[in-house]
């Protein structure tokens, strides 16, 4: 007995060839996502300096949350980390910083006070 995927599989290969093939890759690489690194931080200020320059790209109401979250990508060309920024409800003091990806250039910014922020900065956790 052949399932339906099986059945679809076959008729798009047949159908399309090997035009089908490099469909089902692409949709199978598509599906890889880049590692995702969340931190909690006590911070009056939404925006903490990282080093690296952001430009923001979106906004999102988010359910069951009065803060909005807030969309960032790394400026510099080529880079593909993304930033997603939002303040928990629960605890006005915390933000939320989750990171996807990882940086493929040096830190934009020179940080003469990394140390401060290091110091500021109060991970709870790493997804």
């Amino acid at each position: 007995m052949v399932s339906n995927s099986q059945l679809f599989n076959q008729i798009q290969s047949t159908s399309y060839g090997e035009h089908g093939k490099e469909l089902q890759e692409k949709k199978k690489k598509k599906r890889e996502r880049s590692p995702r690194y969340a931190f909690r931080t006590r911070s009056q200020v939404d925006i903490l300096d990282d080093g690296y320059r952001w430009r923001k790209y979106g906004q999102k109401a988010v359910k069951n949350n009065k803060f909005p979250r807030n969309y960032y990508r790394c400026t510099h060309g080529g880079c593909s980390v993304k930033k997603q920024v939002q303040r928990l409800t629960e605890d006005e003091g915390v933000v939320v910083t989750t990171y996807e990806g990882v940086h493929t250039h040096p830190i934009q910014k020179s940080s003469d006070n990394f140390e401060q922020i290091l110091q500021q900065l109060q991970i709870y956790r790493s997804l």
